[in-house]
């Protein structure tokens, strides 16, 4: 079962048919994710293929981690499979 820990919590778990890979980056629906944890971050950046990722910092008792979590709120056509889906970086462990 795919899990998302940092800073000692489990940030998203979902089973193996909820996820999404794409481009070895494990992408979790939104609704694995404990949003909790989440904190809404202004940060964005583009992807030819997939549009515009927004991005979450992640706090977990009392640490941050900035922009950790990206997602597509409207990725293109190519990459329709991730839309509400989440996926981290940046120290966050990700297994599968």
């Amino acid at each position: 079962m795919p899990t998302a820990l940092w800073n000692g919590a489990v940030i998203a778990q979902a089973g193996d048919d909820e996820v999404e890979i794409v481009e070895n980056n494990v992408y979790f629906p939104l609704t694995a994710v404990k949003a909790g944890y989440l904190r809404p971050s202004s940060h964005q950046t583009k992807c030819p293929w997939k549009g515009t990722a927004s991005y979450y910092s992640l706090e977990v008792d009392g640490k941050t981690n900035e922009n950790a979590a990206w997602f597509y709120p409207a990725p293109f056509d190519a990459a329709k499979q991730i839309k509400d889906h989440v996926a981290f970086w940046r120290g966050v462990e990700v297994q599968r």
